[in-house]
Parts: structure tokens; sequence; C-alpha cells
């Protein structure tokens, strides 16, 4: 099948420095860096190792970087989607965990979760979220997802341009379109550089809460959960 690993990075460099080297050597799929418009040396990074990079002419966010890679993998006719944090949490020797569970299963998606790494007050938070939703995924803000044809279509449209997050939206938005989504167990590490986006300061946190709670209380009775 073929692959693609997208990793959406804004300000990156020094990570993705240490990171792609050892993906390079792990794994043997396509390899595409969506450079937010990063001002460090992202893109030098990317290209340096021969690897392609996107780069962006204004920020997006995460998401709308990691879009950018899944509408990219749609235009040039991947089968599967892998994505990945640049800044060193996701392990490039986990990756096949994914695809085996994607061979061996009959889901449209497939999150390699690592719920320990969660503070109390995330924890809390989305045990909020999966009250109002009924989603029963147990890390809804994973970033190490699996995503087949179908659910690369769905993540391509335009109603997946409307997200801010890549997290709850994202998850509601799959399984209202039908697909299957499946957990398995990864080992994580902290981030080896900076600081969580989403979690930057209390008023990011306000807004992410206002806004995800909104997206959820939208969505009752539109989906069964998977």
């Amino acid at each position: 099948m073929k692959t693609l690993i997208v990793i959406p990075a804004f300000n990156e460099a020094e990570n993705l420095t240490k990171l792609l080297p050892l993906l390079i050597d792990a794994v043997s799929y396509d390899i595409v860096v969506v450079n937010d418009a990063s001002f460090d040396g992202t893109a030098e990074v990317v290209t340096g190792l021969g690897l392609q990079c996107l780069t962006l002419p204004l920020q997006l966010g995460a998401w709308g970087a990691t879009q950018t890679g899944i509408r990219y993998a749609q235009r040039m006719n991947y089968d599967l989607v892998i994505t990945m944090d640049a800044d060193g949490q996701h392990l490039p020797r986990e990756v096949e965990k994914l695809m085996d569970l994607y061979v061996n299963s009959q889901a449209d998606v497939v999150i390699g979760t690592f719920p320990s790494r969660l503070s109390r007050l995330k924890k809390l938070a989305w045990n909020f979220f999966k009250l109002l939703t009924h989603i029963k995924i147990e890390d809804l803000t994973s970033g190490f997802r699996l995503y087949d044809k179908r659910a690369i279509k769905v993540l391509s449209s335009r109603q997946a341009s409307m997200l801010d997050y890549q997290d709850v939206g994202v998850l509601l938005l799959l399984l209202g379109a039908g697909l299957t989504i499946k957990e398995v167990p990864v080992k994580m590490h902290d981030r080896s550089d900076g600081k969580s986006r989403v979690f930057s300061s209390w008023l990011v946190v306000l807004k992410y809460m206002v806004q995800t709670t909104t997206l959820c209380i939208a969505n009752i009775g539109k989906r069964t959960a998977k």
C-alpha cells in the first residue's frame, strides 16, 4: 500500500534534526513535512535530508498544516496517511504498530494512544468531552494516527477545513461519516523542546474548551460512538 507520513511543523528545526534521521532509518514509507510558515530553519533541515517539504505562506496551525498534507496525499493517490508530531513525542519505531493493527483489522483509522502522558487537568477535560459525545476513544488528542483512503477523503473536505484542532472535531467528523476507529497502545516521549501550543496559556485553554464544547453539543445525537 502506498503510504505517506505527514508531519506538520512550526519552528521545529531542532526537533526535526533529531527525529527525521531516525524516521528515515525506521520506515520505508514516503515522508512529507508541512512547514507551517516557520521562521527558523525547518525547511532547510527537511530539504537537506532529501525529503519533501511543503511550505505554507501563512500559518494555519497544527490541523491546517496536517490537512494540507492529507490533501497532498489524496492528490498523489496515496492509500494511507500516517500523521506524526514534529516535536519528538511520537517514536519512529512505533509506526509499525499502527500499520499492524490496520492490516489485521477492519478499521479505517488507527490511533496510537498513550493516555498516561496526560496531566490530571487534561484528563478531566477529555472525560468531559467523552461524556458529551459518547466517543469511546481513550486518547482524544493523539496526533499519531493512520488514515485509510475513506478517511483521507473525509478529512480533505471543506467541512474538515472548518476545524481548528485535530482532536475531538476530527473524530466526530470521521465517526459521522460511518468510519471505524481503533486504538493501539504505543510508547511516547515528552516534547524534547518547547511546550504545547494548545495549552500554552489560560486564555488559549479557555478558547479551546469553549470551541470544543460548542462543537460537541452541536453534534449530540448526530452519530453513534464506535
